[in-house]
């Protein structure tokens, strides 16, 4: 019978994970406060880095085409923001073709996530832009709370898998936990910053879609055989790593926005 898990090898990652997660959301937080330049330089540059990371997962001998796609997808998006035309948005499908054609590995998985990465740049962008500050700092809030409820949840709980197949540390507790931290979260904005209480059942849609973008970067990773996306931030891997939740959430909520209005989510 295996010995039981120790504390230390339970939270030994801890310590790092928190000084990682702080100094992020110091310059994160500090970047959609001030909004406009400021907040477009860094979703530029993580889009872009992000964009690297996933191709060198695919094609970790081919470093060149990774920066210069890198460089291609921050300069796309830097034309692209603040458009809604379709054709001009078309622009998105260059990145995802060509690794089309040059992925060795994964070959959809790339076009795929590459798109997802430059319409979830773009989303961010424009929340910040057109929806204000309040928007986007709530749904960054549900993305952060989820992660965190369900880190603790699953480490101190456990129980069954949610998804063993394709993310086998994802506990159904730490899943639970992360909706319940989502509603904790909405209903402070409910009290703070005028939400509708229906937001409240909308957090959890937003931190389920958080989690499946969670679940979608793992599946590429086990697709080519990786732990993590890279090693840029200690205790999380890359980029990718820490920001696949709030591209999936950012990504659901365009879609609803574009599908009722944002008038249409109460917020």
């Amino acid at each position: 019978m295996a010995p039981p898990t120790t504390e230390p090898g339970r939270w030994g990652d801890l310590r790092t994970r928190v000084a990682s997660g702080a100094s992020l959301a110091l310059v994160g937080l500090g970047a959609i406060v001030l909004g406009g330049v400021w907040f477009q330089i860094l979703v530029l540059f993580a889009i872009g880095v992000m964009i690297w990371e996933l191709w060198m997962m695919i094609a970790p001998n081919a470093p060149v085409p990774g920066m210069l796609f890198a460089v291609l997808g921050g300069a796309v998006l830097s034309a692209v923001s603040g458009s809604t035309d379709l054709w001009f948005m078309a622009l998105f499908a260059v990145i995802p073709v060509i690794g089309l054609v040059m992925a060795p590995r994964a070959k959809l998985g790339f076009f795929f996530y590459a798109l997802a990465l430059q319409l979830g740049g773009w989303a961010l962008l424009t929340f910040r832009a057109d929806f204000g500050l309040t928007f986007l700092l709530w749904i960054v809030a549900i993305v952060v709370v989820t992660d965190i409820a369900g880190y603790f949840a699953g480490r101190m709980v456990g129980g069954p898998k949610f998804w063993p197949r394709i993310s086998p540390k994802k506990t159904w507790s730490g899943t639970v936990a992360g909706w319940v931290g989502a509603m904790v979260v909405s209903i402070a904005f409910v009290i703070w910053a005028a939400f509708g209480w229906v937001d409240v059942a909308l957090a959890v849609l937003v931190s389920f879609a958080g989690q499946m973008g969670d679940i979608a970067e793992s599946a590429i990773k086990r697709k080519v055989g990786v732990k993590d996306a890279s090693t840029l931030i200690p205790g999380h891997g890359g980029l990718m790593d820490r920001f696949d939740a709030l591209l999936g959430a950012v990504l659901f909520v365009a879609l609803l926005a574009a599908t009722v209005g944002i008038a249409g989510l109460h917020l």
